[in-house]
Order: structure tokens, then sequence, then C-alpha cells
């Protein structure tokens, strides 16, 4: 893949603590602002307190014409072959593309609540026996399968899938266990990325590797600053709920991401890098925060290193879409 074929999602908003209408008109509003501001597709969550993902994902196809909607898989929730149906179903309807983000965790309690209490690295090797049923199911296979989590017998699809509509796959690659799902079943590894100087070189492993990260960016660092500053402001409830959530999660990157905000000192707004939201619960990414140029400049750090997927956070409005645009738009022009 080209350096400068860089692929990006926005972020689905989602519909906790929102009225049933006014969640619909998010949804269409955020997913043509995404499409008009050349998004490849739009990640729509899942966990046990927010709408369905596939039914979401409807509501995304109707509202634009190539979006494609990231659909968050658990597979706790449904069998494999509910997913490839669901898949060749919306293709069958509106022939368009999905992509597919597997997931092998969620929130723990989530989990127990499901009657889950699968391990860790267990949960990656249950991914990747599920994610092959799906993978094959849609490639037209008859498929019969025997293994540790799932079994099948002479399965097939209807409606076929076609080649030109199979889907992307995308799956955490933040942990040794996550990293190797990803190779075991050719998925683009995703994670919440320290620091471009602190990450390593991908280009010999996971060319097309992807971050999670949110941006906020202006002409210049100062006016960028202040909008991020507004947008997320010291939460006291949110810093307890972050700390409630980091003792009961198993999560490699929660770990991770609450290590390095536990050492981290008051904001430097030379350093673009901020987990400030994070730290608040005010959501899962680190941000990138700063001017154009110095936003760009490091975009173009993690794009070099063999990232070339981009998972953006819930845009807050199309303003800040055109704004992050300007950024990609530096960054493909000085990688290509």
């Amino acid at each position: 893949m080209a350096r400068e074929n860089f692929t990006i999602f926005s972020t689905c908003p989602q519909s906790r603590d929102v009225s049933s209408d006014a969640y619909a008109h998010s949804v269409a509003e955020v997913a043509r602002w995404s499409e008009r501001a050349g998004c490849e597709g739009m990640l729509v969550y899942t966990d046990n307190g927010i709408a369905d993902p596939w039914l979401v994902s409807q509501l995304i196809l109707n509202a634009t014409e190539r979006l494609a909607p990231l659909v968050a898989v658990q597979p706790a929730y449904m069998h494999p072959y509910s997913v490839a149906k669901m898949v060749s179903t919306l293709a069958y309807l509106h022939g368009r593309r999905l992509y597919l983000n597997m997931l092998a965790g969620g929130f723990r309690n989530d989990l127990l609540a499901l009657n889950d209490p699968t391990p860790h690295d267990e949960r990656y090797e249950r991914t990747v026996e599920y994610t092959r049923i799906v993978t094959r199911l849609l490639a037209g296979e008859t498929v019969t399968h025997n293994g540790r989590y799932y079994t099948v017998d002479k399965l097939s699809l209807a409606p076929p899938l076609p080649q030109a509509l199979q889907p992307g796959v995308l799956i955490s690659g933040s942990s040794p266990a996550g990293l190797k799902a990803a190779h075991e079943i050719g998925a683009t590894p995703v994670k919440y990325p320290k620091r471009a100087h602190e990450e390593p070189d991908q280009q010999n492993e996971e060319q097309g590797a992807g971050i999670r990260v949110g941006v906020v960016t202006r002409p210049t660092s100062a006016a960028a600053w202040e909008v991020a500053h507004e947008r997320f402001p010291e939460d006291r409830k949110g810093q307890i709920a972050h700390t409630l959530a980091m003792k009961v999660s198993d999560s490699h990157w929660h770990r991770q991401l609450s290590t390095m905000a536990g050492e981290e000192g008051e904001s430097d707004e030379q350093d673009p890098y901020w987990l400030w939201p994070f730290e608040n619960y005010s959501t899962f990414c680190p941000y990138l925060v700063g001017s154009y140029e110095r936003v760009a400049a490091e975009l173009e750090r993690y794009v070099m290193l063999g990232y070339g997927c981009f998972i953006l956070d819930i845009p807050p409005s199309e303003e800040e879409l055109r704004h992050i645009g300007a950024v990609f738009d530096r960054t493909r022009a000085a990688v290509s």
C-alpha cells in the first residue's frame, strides 16, 4: 500500500442518554459529514448499554452514498453465521461494502453479565476461529468446522456476497495476543498509539496497521488548545469512573494508556500528544492537539512508521472534520 493512500474512519455517535429521534438524526448527520470529508467509513461501537451496531449501520447506509460502516462484532452476542448473513444481506439490499471490527473483549462487566468469563488471550483465540468461519462463508465456501469454540457442518451462505463487496477486517492489536490474532486472520491490527517517536517501526511487520486517535487542530496552536480545553474540561466524576474502570479492566490498551497518563505532568502545549480526555473518561483514545503543521508532522511520523489506517473520535461538528481534513491533506502531501 502506498504511504499516501492511508484510510480514515470517523466514529459514530453513541446512543447512551440520547432520545431515539435525536440519535437517529445525529447518526445520519455525522455520516453525511464524514462522507463529505472524504472518510472511507465510520466505526460503529457495540456494548451492552448502547443500540445494536447492525441496525445503526442501516441508518448510515440510508443516509449516505458510499460511506462504509465499520461494524464492531462481539462474538459473545451472535453466532458467526449471523454476522456473515448480516454482511451479505446488507450488501444485497444496498450494494455496499462494510468493514468488520472484530472484538475479543469489551467491558468486563458486560462479558460477566453474559456469563462469559473467558480469559483475555483465549478470547483472541476464539475470535480467530469465529472470524475464519465468517470470512470463509463470505468467500462463498461451504464450511465444515469442528473447533474448540464453534462447530458447523456443510454450512453455506445466501444471498452470496459479490467479490467486490468483501469486507475489510480490523482487530485490536495493542496486545501480543491481538497482534498474533491479526496475523492469523489477515486483519488490520489497530492500537491506541503512544507518541510517534515511542512507537516501533511497523514497515516490516504490519504494513497498513491502524491507530485510534482524536484530533483537535486549527491554523495556530493557541487556537487549537483553546478549543481542546473548552471541549474537554476537568470532570471529577469522569476521573473517578476512569479509575474504577481501570481496576476491573483486563484490557492491555487501557492499562497502557492509564500508566502513561499517570506518568504525565501538566500538559505541554508544544507536545501535541494529549491524554487528558482519556483521564477524564470523556473518550477512550489519545488526542493530537496543535496547529495544522504540528499535528500534520506528528501524523506523518505515524504514516512513515507504517500506520495506514486512522480511526478518529466522534466528530462534534462538520467544521471540525474540515479542520482535520486540512491536516490530513498536509500529511498526504508530505508523504507522497
